[in-house]
């Protein structure tokens, strides 16, 4: 995946379907917890070899377990298939944030790093709220 010139703005202004609307309120809240730092939009292939269109929130330099590190994203958000993604690419005592904070997150499904958000009326945004200005907190280098 790469940062592009592209409006963040613009995309989101783009979208449609039943998750745009959804997908435009994440993108405000998680901005203003991370007021002052990169908003970019990345696109190409991601890891799991499919096409895909992330917001990023917040520059990061990511060490990979294989390979030297990467510039990268604290937070990103992506409209998938059936849900919209949330990647927040902080950990805490040896596990990711989103793991340590799962239950109470709402009913959404979370992976390592990511959080599935089926509908926004799933989702805890109180708790959400926490998970990100905690991300911010762990990470002193972001940009």
């Amino acid at each position: 995946m790469e940062r592009t010139g592209r409006d963040v703005d613009d995309y989101l202004a783009e979208l449609d379907g039943e998750r745009a609307d959804a997908m435009r309120s994440l993108d405000r809240l998680i901005s203003a917890e991370f007021a002052g730092l990169e908003r970019v939009l990345w696109q190409g292939v991601f890891w799991g070899g499919t096409e895909q269109s992330i917001v990023g929130y917040g520059a990061i330099t990511q060490p990979r377990p294989r390979g030297g590190a990467v510039d990268w994203f604290l937070v990103g958000l992506a409209d998938q298939a059936k849900h919209l993604s949330v990647y927040v690419n902080a950990a805490e005592e040896g596990a990711y944030l989103v793991q340590r904070h799962a239950s109470e997150l709402g009913r959404v499904k979370v992976g390592s790093a990511a959080i599935a958000v089926p509908s926004l009326d799933r989702l805890d945004l109180d708790a959400f709220r926490r998970v990100l200005r905690r991300a911010r907190e762990l990470t002193p280098d972001v940009r």
